[in-house]
């Protein structure tokens, strides 16, 4: 019997498809905040609005409100771990999340004017960023929560993460591609954010507001397929009560969980590119329409990495599986900025302009440490509670590591950020060209430094030791407490 439920496969192939699409539409919605919003405020906002709106300050107020609504993180991770829904205690607040996620993802993109009022605008950032982040937490760490309860097989679990984080990763960068092709579709809506070549037409920001109301739609009607289609498999004790106190033990007494959170905070700057894509792309490459070409060549190597998770892990551990793909990020992010560099210089020289791109798919090769490494690791740290404890406690557990994602997240966009208004980017822009010292120094935040961050997480890693005979011990001793049961 024990065999039977940690051997045999439970999921079926549309739930594997739901949670996958789900995923994908959820970090669409997401992905488009991450990329588009700073250069949506200081173009829009400011530029409609007659402002001089610094990125540096938005990054810094997107990391404040993260960390201001990171409070919410738990107590919606509570609010699951105490569920008595009959939906199952995930299903049911990934549901209560659609609305407010559809509602807000338009609002933070209405091309409002503020009558050159600095205060105010900075004021709307910050408020509706805010709440936004609200209504994302509410759909997010149940989303990552309930695959530790899809299935009780470890290695289906794996699998079925890795296939799900793939199109995650997908859609996290799905904006890249829908936003300029909305841009080139909407009159003046390409190249300088409402301007098309010299006109007096206002910046009025129709193609923002246009795809962030088609990407909020399709987004939460593909999340809603994962309460309608999935199972809830792992038992667990519905309505327990969880204080924060609780949560806090949670943590402090699940060392191997400890250890990922950590890794993760040292790693931040793995999240960095993407903060800082559209800009990358309009210092790199002549235009912001052509982000989809950097976001792509790295994306295929990020979705290779993914897909290749799973064997890695079978044939290493997760322990080294995540050493091995932080150490080569750090060498393929610095090989990518010294190519960079010298293309920079001379962007005629064909070697370098394949060393260039090619480069970019090599930096995306060891995103799986990072995307879905994590996910795997955080389940094995809940199976390790639950044997140590006889508490799974997965809302608490997940909201610690998705408020960690978030906050991490905007903590690389804000670095990134910084770098790109000390670069000279936004003075450059409006002259037209950018000088090669302007490249260099937005180039290293887009690769050098989340390279070396990335090899700094791996230290906490050292230590931990869910892998191997331990990690089937528990699996087995925990699928015969659930037989007895």
């Amino acid at each position: 019997m024990t065999e039977d439920i940690t051997k045999q496969k439970h999921m079926k192939f549309k739930e594997i498809a739901a949670y996958s699409l789900g995923l994908f539409g959820f970090q669409a919605i997401v992905g488009l905040l991450n990329s588009y919003q700073a250069e949506f405020d200081g173009s829009i906002l400011g530029g409609y609005s007659g402002m001089a709106i610094d990125v540096g300050i938005v990054g810094v107020l997107i990391l404040i409100a993260k960390i201001v609504s990171a409070v919410f993180d738990p107590i919606v991770g509570n609010m699951i771990d105490r569920s008595k829904s009959k939906r199952g205690k995930f299903k049911s607040m990934i549901l209560y999340s659609l609305l407010p996620l559809l509602v807000m993802t338009a609002i933070v993109f209405l091309p409002l004017d503020f009558k050159g009022n600095n205060i105010l605008c900075y004021v709307w950032i910050f408020v509706t960023y805010l709440i936004w982040s609200l209504a994302m937490t509410m759909g997010d760490v149940p989303s990552q929560g309930i695959a530790s309860v899809l299935t009780p097989n470890p290695t289906e679990r794996t699998n079925v993460v890795s296939i799900s984080n793939t199109f995650k990763q997908i859609g996290f960068s799905a904006c890249v591609v829908i936003v300029p092709i909305v841009c080139l579709i909407i009159p003046g809506g390409s190249q300088v954010f409402g301007f098309e070549g010299e006109t007096d037409t206002p910046m009025i920001g129709t193609e923002y507001l246009g795809t962030a109301i088609l990407t909020a739609v399709l987004g939460c009607a593909l999340f809603a397929l994962i309460p309608m289609l999935n199972k809830e498999r792992v038992p667990y004790v519905a309505g327990e009560k969880t204080t924060f106190k609780d949560m806090v033990a949670a943590l402090k007494n699940n060392k191997p969980f400890m250890l990922v959170i950590v890794s993760y905070f040292l790693g931040f700057g793995r999240q960095m590119a993407m903060g800082i894509q559209v800009q990358a792309a309009t210092v790199l490459l002549g235009s912001q329409n052509l982000v989809a070409v950097l976001g792509i060549v790295t994306a295929i190597g990020s979705m290779i990495s993914m897909a290749l998770c799973p064997l890695l892990i079978k044939k290493l551990n997760e322990k080294n599986a995540y050493l091995l793909l932080s150490i080569y990020g750090f060498a393929a992010s610095i090989f990518s900025f010294i190519i960079g560099h010298f293309w920079f210089q001379n962007p005629e020289n064909m070697v370098l302009t394949v060393l260039f791109y090619a480069s970019l798919f090599l930096i995306g090769l060891q995103f799986g440490a990072v995307t879905l490494m994590p996910m795997i690791m955080t389940a094995d740290c809940v199976d390790y509670y639950e044997y140590e404890t006889g508490k799974r406690m997965e809302g608490a557990a997940y909201s610690i590591l998705t408020l960690t994602i978030k906050v991490c997240l905007a903590l690389g966009t804000a670095v990134g950020l910084i770098f790109v208004q000390q670069s000279g980017y936004y003075s450059s822009l409006s002259a037209g060209t950018f000088t090669t010292q302007t490249k260099d120094i937005i180039f290293f935040a887009y690769t050098a430094l989340p390279g070396i961050l990335a090899l700094l997480s791996i230290f906490p890693i050292f230590k931990y030791d869910l892998v191997g005979k331990k990690k089937e011990t528990i699996t087995a001793a925990l699928a015969q407490r659930r037989t007895n049961k």
